[in-house]
């Protein structure tokens, strides 16, 4: 073997080495199962909600803790309590490092949901989680913001609201860096929690 075949050799497997190693490096550091938001990572639109209690709900208040947005309503059937369920599962799941998320479910029915009213339907799920409704308009820019789609239909059972079923997750720097679809298993949620709360 020549030096010239050899020192191709070598440069070869020096550039194989290097592309496994950074490979690694990056799927280790993007190993999330939700879907993420591109980087640089968009910052969450800020909002402005009257809280049950009386208090102005500001989601820029929440920096330093994780944000799990979800918009639903509470005379959903079927979507909105299985994904309420599924988060307050994964909460269980991660243990004392809850105390450092908190989930949010924002109206898309204020006609028939009060602060009073929605804040009480989360609780039924985890007395830690926040509702928040308000104004049609004051909730427009908010499902604006978030590309939130909404359309009322009536049917048998009454008026549905159609709307976009997916849980937005905010970090502690109130960027949005990942968005699970519905019906996304618990274990996924959970893992991406672990890794974001080290």
């Amino acid at each position: 073997m020549n030096t010239k075949t050899l020192r191709t050799g070598v440069f070869v497997f020096a550039i194989v080495v290097i592309s496994i190693t950074v490979a690694f490096l990056f799927s280790s550091q993007s190993g999330f199962r939700g879907t993420t938001y591109n980087e640089p990572f968009p910052p969450a639109p800020n909002f402005e909600l009257a809280h049950a209690s009386g208090d102005l709900f500001r989601l820029n208040d929440q920096r330093e803790k994780i944000v799990l947005l979800f918009f639903g309503y509470t005379s959903c059937p079927d979507v909105c309590p299985t994904t309420l369920a599924e988060l307050n599962q994964a909460l269980q799941k991660i243990g004392k490092k809850a105390e450092s998320v908190q989930v949010i479910l924002i109206s898309v029915d204020p006609e028939r949901d009060t602060p009073q009213k929605i804040q009480e339907y989360v609780e039924r799920f985890n007395p830690s989680f926040i509702g928040l409704s308000g104004s049609m308009g004051s909730l427009q820019k908010i499902w604006d913001d978030y590309g939130i789609f909404r359309e009322t239909v009536e049917s048998d059972a009454g008026l549905i609201v159609n709307h976009t079923a997916r849980v937005i997750l905010i970090d502690k720097d109130v960027k949005m860096r990942l968005s699970y679809g519905f019906d996304t298993p618990v274990e996924d949620i959970v893992h991406d929690l672990d890794l974001l709360l080290k």
